[in-house]
């Protein structure tokens, strides 16, 4: 089942985290931020942004969530997502539905790019990126250093919807939240 993040869903989210920062480059962040202040993230996050959990038989396997790609207004249609899944629910198709849904809450919200940024080679996320109809959009060349080394650094971007001029305001997604389109969407996916 896919919901929406909750505030006690911190230690699981913590958990699913841990390996990607400490033996992993999915994220550049090297020290543990702890279970408060994921906590935190999630809250904070919710107010402008989705954050999705993948939720089966009371255990979450897997997050997704939005954020802002940049702080200047002129940026408030373009989005950085993130996706990260339990080592143990790998390669069941989760990722995908789960960023799908991502994608579409973000598109709802009036939200017009979507960006992957992906530590390279990343061959799983390249490919479920090239799957969700995101392109290649550059790299920054050893932009991070982590693990002993130096790593080049893909976006990927895909566009949710035309822009329109002038734009309609992005929708904060606790304001979505409590909408009927919102309410048809969550329902669509988990029946």
């Amino acid at each position: 089942m896919i919901r929406i993040a909750r505030p006690d869903d911190a230690e699981a989210i913590h958990d699913i985290y841990t390996p990607s920062v400490l033996h992993g480059v999915e994220t550049f962040e090297n020290d543990l931020p702890g279970v408060e202040a994921m906590r935190g993230r999630i809250v904070s996050r919710l107010q402008h942004y989705p954050w999705l959990v993948w939720e089966d038989a009371g255990r979450v396997l897997a997050y997704a969530y939005a954020s802002r790609f940049r702080e200047r207004a002129a940026y408030d249609w373009i989005a950085e997502t993130s996706i990260y899944v339990h080592v143990d629910a790998r390669r069941r198709g989760i990722a995908r539905r789960l960023y799908g849904f991502l994608l579409d809450a973000m598109q709802l919200q009036g939200i017009n790019q979507a960006v992957g940024v992906i530590t390279l080679p990343g061959k799983s996320s390249v490919t479920m990126h090239d799957a969700m109809g995101f392109t290649p959009a550059g790299v920054w060349r050893s932009s991070g250093y982590k693990l002993g080394q130096w790593w080049d650094v893909g976006v990927w971007q895909k566009e949710l919807q035309p822009p329109t001029t002038p734009p309609t305001p992005v929708i904060p997604f606790a304001t979505l939240r409590e909408s009927a389109a919102w309410t048809a969407l969550l329902q669509q996916i988990n029946s």
